[in-house]
């Protein structure tokens, strides 16, 4: 969703003899947009900077960007409410800061105008599906049934190993992107076995809510109980709770965003569907400090043409497992699903 444009001017990144600290070619310090001799950013979420997922790929790599360069410790507003979330966003950008990183765009409609009031910060928001290019912001985004075409696939593949059969998919409030997500995971799962099935169960409160806990265990005892072999978690702080759960009954579970799941040594999860923010915002960030990305710009991450996005086997799948993922990820990715996707699109969004 992100087409990279150069601006008019590029900054020349030297390392400095005496600092981490990264410096332009007499202009100052890389980043420092408001001109005041240090860089900050700062990180926008409507969910908890510490889910385990989603909204912590994003917190953690803006950390370690920070770090890397020697900006200082950025400024981070979790957990905001939609509603006031303009307001939020308002109060973050008179701290001081150079860059602002907006999570979703579940607190991102007032973007156009605070990016028109507050034009010396340059900004930046991973508004996901189907946003589109507004001036002023640049803008990361997928397609959710790029994704969950590709999740819903995987999925497909272990439940053909095991035997299984039905699948629940624990999300927000219907939201429009859990439409489309939803309906994409369905479709992948056809791919496979066309008797395959899930159900879709809100666990939140409207609007944005994927936080909620008791709502999401209440929804997962429901659906083991009703005999579901796969659960998936599209949470945010009520994510990692699902999984515990679903590690402890042998359910197939996956990531919903993070890229580092297979990594983990305390949650087992048997594939990931990447769509970690963390990973969007390096890149992101690179052209950003380079001065070759604009704002007004947008940058998009397709399943089958970039790594960062898609499902992907941890370990313990087997070759051709992998293999016949791999296949339909590169399917994906040539357009072989066109037609759909559209449809998915359309029936989610009404148009």
């Amino acid at each position: 969703m992100l087409r990279l444009v150069t601006a008019g001017w590029l900054l020349i990144l030297v390392a400095s003899a005496c600092s981490d600290q990264v410096e332009s070619d007499g202009q100052g310090l890389v980043g420092d947009f408001n001109r005041d001799g240090k860089v900050v950013i700062g990180v926008a979420t409507d969910g908890p900077r510490d889910d385990g997922a989603y909204y912590q790929a994003l917190v953690e790599k803006i950390e370690s960007l920070s770090l890397l360069h020697g900006f200082d410790q950025p400024i981070v507003v979790d957990l905001i409410d939609p509603a006031n979330a303009d307001a939020e966003l308002e109060a973050l950008a008179q701290q001081g800061v150079d860059i602002i990183a907006v999570g979703s765009s579940a607190i991102a409609e007032g973007l156009p105008e605070l990016a028109l009031e507050y034009d010396e910060i340059f900004w930046y928001c991973n508004c996901g599906s189907g946003s589109g290019a507004e001036p002023g912001i640049l803008k990361s985004e997928d397609r959710g049934a790029e994704l969950w075409i590709s999740g819903g696939y995987a999925a497909g593949i272990l439940m053909l190993e095991r035997g299984a059969g039905s699948a629940v998919f624990l999300g927000c409030c219907d939201l429009n992107f859990e439409v489309e997500s939803f309906n994409a995971f369905l479709y992948g799962l056809s791919l496979v076995d066309p008797l395959y099935t899930a159900t879709y169960v809100p666990t939140g409160n409207f609007p944005f809510d994927f936080n909620n806990t008791a709502g999401a265990v209440e929804a997962y005892f429901n659906a083991v109980a009703e005999g579901a072999d796969v659960v998936v978690p599209f949470l945010g702080r009520a994510h990692e709770p699902i999984v515990r759960l679903a590690n402890d009954d042998g359910i197939i579970v996956m990531t919903a965003g993070s890229s580092s799941g297979c990594e983990r040594d305390d949650l087992d999860y048997d594939f990931e569907v990447k769509f970690d923010a963390g990973d969007y915002v390096a890149p992101i960030f690179d052209d950003i400090l380079s001065g070759v990305a604009a704002e007004g710009g947008v940058r998009e991450f397709h399943v089958g043409i970039d790594p960062e996005v898609g499902a992907e086997f941890c370990d313990g799948a087997s070759g051709a497992q992998v293999a016949m993922l791999d296949a339909l990820n590169a399917r994906i990715g040539a357009g072989d699903f066109a037609e759909q996707i559209t449809a998915i699109v359309s029936e989610a969004y009404g148009f």
